[in-house]
């Protein structure tokens, strides 16, 4: 695959030291130019340190002129040594995009692929923490970052898998009680320290090159959401492990890119894709009875939760028709897991 002028296999290769890891980073842009121009600012320092980094965004057939617009930028901020623009035929979704770059021919290949969205800015260090993860557990698949807000408050970035349990008390108004159930929770307490954990925040994920060789590349069935999760599970199948690490720092700008997980936006309705993505993961992982049951219990949290909020005359904070569109996207009314190409 070669970009608009023509380069392939010489990219990145007249900065890479063979002492440094070659680490390939992937952003994948969908009418989000001036984040991914941000975001590709706050690696200028990383680069500094890492000299073999390379940066591949690719552009999903971004109807707004982005890729003009982020062609213009490298060539304005003397990045064309290290950045290239893959201008892809559709937008075909994160993992679509992020296997594009994975894919990229060069010679030498990276050792790493550092999975970045377009809605983040990489504090100094990022990646020196990542790798030494990488580097002193040796069953390191994948590794996260620490994502936290501007003003460096923590953002939930490790996470639990997803089971029956968790639809049922992810809504809940459980109260004090919320400690007994703590263990089922996708989403534990942030933790600032590295650890294990079962899967990753897509935001910024270091893969393992031998990792991706040894269970492929991301289902592209998934357009947005549950790719990770389903990623990470993947690799967990095939023995290799998922970590995060306390000493890498991204900032994330939640749902800046996508407005769907957006905190000021929380009871916007939830677009088709996120319930195909979440149809997709329980029954390919866990089996079609396993996915209904998933269904019946979130609904069942969901109906508790906004009875709950009544009686206290609050917002639930639940989506707009949200338990109408999961009914829309059950194993029953919708037969076929997979989704439609956009």
């Amino acid at each position: 695959m070669m970009d608009r002028n023509g380069n392939c296999d010489s990219f990145g290769m007249e900065t890479h030291q063979a002492s440094d890891p070659r680490v390939r980073v992937a952003i994948v842009n969908y009418r989000t130019a001036d984040l991914t121009i941000d975001c590709l600012a706050s690696l200028v320092i990383e680069r500094e340190q890492w000299p073999s980094l390379e940066v591949i965004v690719a552009d999903n057939a971004s109807p707004d002129g982005s890729s003009d617009r982020l062609h213009q930028a490298i060539s304005e901020n003397g990045w064309g040594s290290w950045v290239r623009v893959l201008d892809l035929p559709k937008n075909g979704g994160f993992a679509y995009g992020n296997n594009a770059v994975m894919k990229f021919a060069a010679s030498p290949p990276p050792e790493y692929f550092w999975l970045l969205n377009p809605d983040t800015a990489v504090r100094p260090g990022a990646l020196a923490g990542l790798l030494a993860v990488m580097a002193r557990e040796p069953k390191a698949g994948m590794v996260g970052s620490c994502l936290e807000w501007l003003d460096g408050t923590q953002q939930h970035s490790a996470f639990r898998f997803h089971t029956i349990a968790s639809e049922l008390t992810n809504n809940l108004p459980l109260g004090s009680l919320s400690q007994h159930f703590e263990r089922w929770a996708v989403a534990p307490p942030p933790q600032r320290h590295t650890a294990q954990y079962d899967w990753l925040s897509g935001a910024s994920i270091l893969v393992r090159a031998e990792t991706v060789a040894d269970i492929g590349y991301m289902d592209e069935e998934y357009f947005l959401y549950f790719e990770e999760t389903d990623y990470c599970l993947t690799a967990r199948k095939h023995g290799w492990e998922c970590w995060l690490s306390a000493d890498s720092h991204v900032v994330h700008f939640v749902g800046k890119s996508t407005g769907v997980t957006n905190p000021s936006e929380r009871t916007a309705r939830r677009p088709d894709y996120w319930f195909q993505s979440r149809r997709r993961y329980f029954e390919k992982n866990h089996g079609a009875l396993y996915a209904l049951g998933a269904d019946i219990a979130l609904s069942a949290s969901v109906i508790a939760s906004r009875i709950a909020a009544a009686m206290r005359h609050r917002n639930s904070g639940i989506p707009d028709n949200f338990l109408m569109d999961l009914a829309r996207h059950n194993m029953i009314a919708s037969p076929s897991m997979h989704r439609k190409p956009k």
